[in-house]
């Protein structure tokens, strides 16, 4: 690719056009690594680096395409204030047929419209510690890809199952019983809790569509607090939840 058009691609319509997104920063540059090296099929990534940098990247144990640019160049391609200094341009993964059998006691947390680059890159981290759970992202989510989604989840997005656009009408195909959280619900403390293949969270500002709720026969549970506010942050809830059934 041109580096003119890997600077387009901190926008959403050309990652889609041209099938890349960005990693930047050593933490997230490693992880990919790991990743990478885990995996039987390999994915050809471009590491654009500055001068600075050759002997780090030097080290690493994975068969990248190395790119040096000046300062400037690394500041224009950045989206950060203060440019670490390494960039890798990376395929995207082909999340289109991913609607794949649930691995033995793996369990799935289906995101409705989710808005927010830090909640969802923190729910992808904490599902990763976790492990043994699948994200599902409905239309219109936030893009995974985003750098504020990849940076906030710490590396976590290469090690995460992940499904795309998976529509809410199309669960009940997959799927028999389903938990959501309320305020009048069980404690998530009750064993049934546990029962359960998909958890449905809603989007920041109004939640799972209540039809669909009925239509699945959902069941309610809640996170038991003091009263004093009304509701907690979406990456706290499904980080409480995560602990939980794990």
């Amino acid at each position: 690719m041109k580096l003119d058009d890997v600077k387009k691609l901190h926008q959403k319509k050309y990652r889609t056009q041209f099938g890349h997104y960005l990693v930047e920063g050593e933490h997230l540059i490693l992880e990919l690594q790991k990743a990478l090296n885990a995996r039987t099929e390999k994915r050809r990534v471009t590491l654009y680096i500055t001068e600075a940098q050759q002997e780090w990247a030097s080290q690493l144990d994975v068969d990248f395409q190395q790119v040096v640019l000046n300062d400037k160049q690394m500041a224009q391609l950045s989206d950060t204030k203060s440019p670490q200094g390494m960039i890798a341009c990376v395929p995207l993964p082909d999340l289109s047929n991913q609607a794949t059998s649930l691995q033995q006691g793996e369990r799935c947390i289906y995101l409705h419209e989710v808005q927010d680059p830090g909640n969802l890159g923190t729910i992808i981290r904490t599902l990763a510690w976790f492990g043994q759970f699948r994200l599902l992202l409905s239309p219109n989510s936030v893009d995974p890809f985003n750098a504020k989604v990849v940076r906030a989840s710490m590396g976590a997005i290469f090690h995460l199952p992940i499904e795309l656009d998976v529509e809410l009408t199309d669960l009940s195909r997959r799927f028999s019983r389903f938990a959501y959280l309320d305020l009048q619900g069980q404690n998530i403390s009750a064993p049934g809790f546990a029962d359960y293949h998909c958890y449905l969270f809603g989007n920041e500002a109004r939640g799972v569509p209540s039809e669909a709720l009925q239509a699945f026969q959902a069941d309610a549970f809640t996170i038991l607090g003091n009263g004093q506010i009304e509701s907690l942050n979406l990456a706290c809830a499904v980080s409480i939840c995560a602990y939980q059934l794990s």
